[in-house]
């Protein structure tokens, strides 16, 4: 999952991208939106809202994964983490045992690939101490440090438990072992920031516990990444104090629908609304907890954002057949985020998921509307039916048949295109409107 605090790097992107040529006399892409994030599941900029409005971490739960209730595990039970892979050493410190071999906890050490499907252990200064067989587990009583960069962006991190280095072809991996609330206090202020209300990290640690539980495990030797393929982890130095209470606040709480702890989605900011699984996620069935819900505490909007028609065809190059001359979108979900869209070429035209448009022309999230103006002269902020926050949700995706420049965001004109068709909704605003705190709200959730 794509921690809150990531949401930087989306959110630059995005200004770059309204950064288009102010000289520029043809005809420009306006594109209006809402949320940050695959929309599935928990909004942490909604779920904050709630808790700023005397809403309990349980009722906050219940509003985003309908039908649910709080449950216990029986048993804390374990949790493996890839922190990386692909790597010619790995260089730790703070470790006791390398296997079965005594090491000295202040000292650094370098693990490498040795013939054999064996490890070479070395000091820091490249003397080679022993050939031990992989995988090489590395214990302390203390947290080890792994220098450089884990996947998840930690550089020089310190990990509670275990750590195995492990041969994966010609490549070492490094796996974390350590107890599931262990886990968590590395992943919650990660994925919401420490200083937001009792309640959100509370259901925060709650729905990252029952994610963690209730996944499958990702390939064979681990259960889940570090980074935004699952959850934030940040190890032993992203622990804060506030968010280490949420965790022993809810120990062993999950979320559980007939009886069954469930994947608990959560993502950034919803801009009003969540969505059905099924809309957003490509062979996802859907799932009676993960349906869509109005978000009355999270009016995250974005726009309007400006490209010129030949800047739009170079990020859709890709998708594209020929050069762009239209996007259609031809259905949208219950909140309503596209579904799915057609892209005219000039030599034909294809057929594209929401979340493949977004990515390609680097939008937050899928909650799109898409008109064409004259020049970036006449562009207005504002909002079309499409992207006008919903007071009621519908359990079909609705279709976009309209021509070019519709009311409902369904279609982006041709490069002949020479007037323009600003959206007369409600004015949108180019930064989150959430709670204290958001100033953008990053994707968060796994990847489909």
């Amino acid at each position: 999952m794509v921690g809150w605090r990531h949401a930087a790097t989306t959110l630059a992107l995005v200004a770059v991208l309204a950064g288009a040529s102010g000289a520029q006399a043809a005809s420009v892409l306006v594109i209006d939106g809402a949320g940050d994030g695959h929309g599935v599941g928990m909004s942490q900029t909604g779920a904050e809202g709630l808790a700023e409005h005397g809403y309990s971490a349980r009722e906050i739960l219940a509003h985003y994964y309908t039908g649910t209730t709080v449950g216990h595990l029986a048993a804390e039970g374990g949790i493996s983490v890839l922190l990386q892979s692909g790597l010619r050493s790995v260089v730790f410190s703070g470790a006791t045992h390398a296997g079965t071999r005594p090491l000295l906890a202040a000292h650094t050490y370098i693990a490498t690939l040795a013939p054999n499907d064996e490890i070479a252990l070395e000091s820091e200064h490249g003397r080679l101490l022993s050939y031990l067989p992989a995988p090489l587990l590395i214990r302390s009583e203390i947290p080890i440090r792994f220098d450089g960069a884990a996947s998840s962006g930690v550089i020089n991190g310190r990990y509670r438990g275990s750590i195995d280095i492990v041969i994966a072809g010609s490549r070492l991996e490094v796996i974390n072992h350590l107890g599931l609330e262990a886990y968590l206090r590395g992943v919650v202020p990660d994925e919401s920031p420490s200083y937001w209300s009792p309640a959100e990290l509370q259901a925060q640690a709650i729905a990252a516990r029952s994610y963690a539980f209730a996944s499958p495990p990702q390939q064979a030797g681990f259960d889940l990444y570090a980074d935004t393929r699952s959850q934030e982890y940040g190890g032993y130095d992203a622990e804060t104090p506030s968010t280490d209470a949420a965790v022993e606040a809810t120990r062993g709480e999950v979320v559980s629908y007939a009886g069954k702890p469930v994947v608990t989605y959560y993502f950034a900011s919803s801009g009003g609304a969540t969505e059905d699984v099924q809309n957003v996620f490509s062979g996802s069935p859907p799932e009676p907890y993960l349906t869509g819900v109005l978000d009355p505490y999270d009016a995250n909007r974005f726009g309007p954002i400006t490209l010129t028609l030949g800047q739009a065809d170079h990020r859709l190059r890709a998708l594209l057949r020929g050069t762009l001359e239209a996007i259609d979108v031809t259905a949208r979900g219950v909140s309503p985020r596209v579904v799915s869209a057609t892209l005219v070429g000039s030599a034909g035209t294809s057929t594209v998921s929401g979340v493949a448009l977004a990515s390609a022309l680097g939008l937050p999230s899928t909650w799109d509307c898409f008109t064409v103006s004259s020049s970036l002269a006449t562009v207005a902020s504002g909002w079309d039916r499409a992207c006008t926050r919903p007071t009621t949700l519908g359990r079909r995706p609705s279709h976009a048949t309209g021509s070019t420049g519709t009311s409902d965001g369904g279609a982006v004109a041709p490069r002949s295109y020479t007037g323009p068709t600003g959206p007369t909704g409600s004015t949108g605003t180019s930064a989150a409107t959430g709670p204290t705190g958001t100033s953008a709200g990053g994707a968060v959730g796994p990847t489909a």
